[in-house]
Parts: structure tokens; sequence; C-alpha cells
């Protein structure tokens, strides 16, 4: 609205109908980036997520795998959506990724999340020509599109597990897992080559929610009794 409003005073000078210079007059609102907290959800409600799918159904097949990629991984919606044959390495166990920027980063593929998508591929999957891994589970046959089609995986099973989560799209499994892993021990280095972040301030970020960490460095209130 400010930027608007600053605009408008411009346009208006420029029209000869306002003296120059009162779009200064705008007062800039403050905006610190990065100065909310990470929304995530516990590790042990993340295993009730996953635990929702049903995997006597070809849909319940495909959503675990799904799960398990964003938990474990801390992948993005469209990383999910591009996802293709020729990125997994079954030998070594990696899981090939382009992320932002295209820039390709070969992660390492846990045990459970590789052994959710051997499951998918060869129980769940449509079998068609198209590379990419991910396909809606009813006809016509087609591949998943949209990162809202992610977003509806991750909302179904927290409908179904029932547990409380400050949101409900995929970024709630990258951001668990990433907090996860500094909880565990991890280094601000290793989340952010995980996440694949550009900039560390980014990886930063979920230090907020180490509060054990943080109650070491904690100073004193001024007057705390």
């Amino acid at each position: 609205m400010t930027m608007a409003l600053r605009g408008y005073l411009r346009f208006l000078t420029a029209r000869g109908v306002c003296r120059a210079g009162l779009d200064h007059a705008v007062p800039i609102i403050p905006q610190w980036r990065l100065s909310s907290l990470p929304r995530y959800i516990s590790s042990s409600d993340v295993e009730t997520l996953i635990a929702t799918c049903d995997q006597t159904t070809a849909t319940g097949v495909r959503d675990r795998a799904i799960l398990l990629l964003l938990a474990r991984l801390g992948l993005r919606a469209g990383d999910i959506l591009s996802l293709r044959l020729t990125d997994i390495d079954w030998q070594q166990a990696t899981l090939s990724v382009r992320g932002k920027g295209r820039r390709e980063t070969r992660l390492p593929l846990p045990q459970d999340a590789g052994d959710a998508l051997l499951a998918y591929l060869d129980q769940a999957r449509p079998h068609v020509a198209d590379g990419r891994i991910f396909f809606m589970s009813n006809a016509p046959i087609r591949p998943l599109t949209g990162s809202s089609a992610v977003s509806d995986v991750v909302r179904g099973a927290i409908r179904k597990a029932g547990i409380p989560a400050p949101s409900n799209g995929a970024n709630l499994l990258r951001h668990s897992a990433a907090t996860a892993m500094l909880r565990g021990g991890a280094t601000l280095d290793t989340v952010g080559a995980v996440l694949r972040h550009r900039s560390p301030d980014m990886t930063a970020h979920y230090a907020k929610v180490d509060v054990t960490m943080l109650l070491q460095i904690a100073q004193p209130w001024p007057g705390d009794a």
C-alpha cells in the first residue's frame, strides 16, 4: 500500500498537481526478513502422518512414497512433480533433484523412502511410457501437476491423523525435516546442503527453534529476579 501511494504521489508530481518530494512523507514500514518462526511438527507427528497411508490401495502406496520423500529429504512440491525415473540411482542409493535455478543435486536416498518409492513403482504406478514418477490415481491417467496436488497429499494425511498443524502444505514437512536434523545434531551447513539453500541466512532461520541450544547462550533479562 505504501509503495502504491508513493508511486501515485510521483505520478501527481509529474502531472504538476502535487509538489515535488511529497512521496518522501510516506513512512517506510519496517520488514525484518526471516523474522517469523518456521512452521513445523514434531518427529512423532510426522511418523503419524506417514502411518495414515493405506498401503492396500494404489493411492495410499503413492502417498506414502511422497510423504517419505518430503519428510526425509525436505523436498519441495516442485521437486516431487519433476522427479523422473532416470533421477534414481539404485546402485548408489541416491536421488537427483533439480531445484530452483535448475541446479542438479544428488541426495542420499534413505532406506524407508527408497523402499516406499520402489513399492510404488512396482505395485501402484501406471504402466505408461512417460518418464515421470508420480501420477494421478484416477482416470484419465496423467502425471501429478501443480504444487497443490502434492499439498493435497499432506493435507489429507493431516486430516486423517487428526493432529494440530501450523500449516497444511508440502513445506510443513520440509520445515519439519530441517528442524529434526538440527535437533539431531546436524550442523547448519549440513542442513543447508540437504535443503539446497543458496544463502546461509535461510538455514540459520531454523536455529530459532532449537530452544535447548538457545538457552545456553541466552542472557538474563534486565531486572529479572
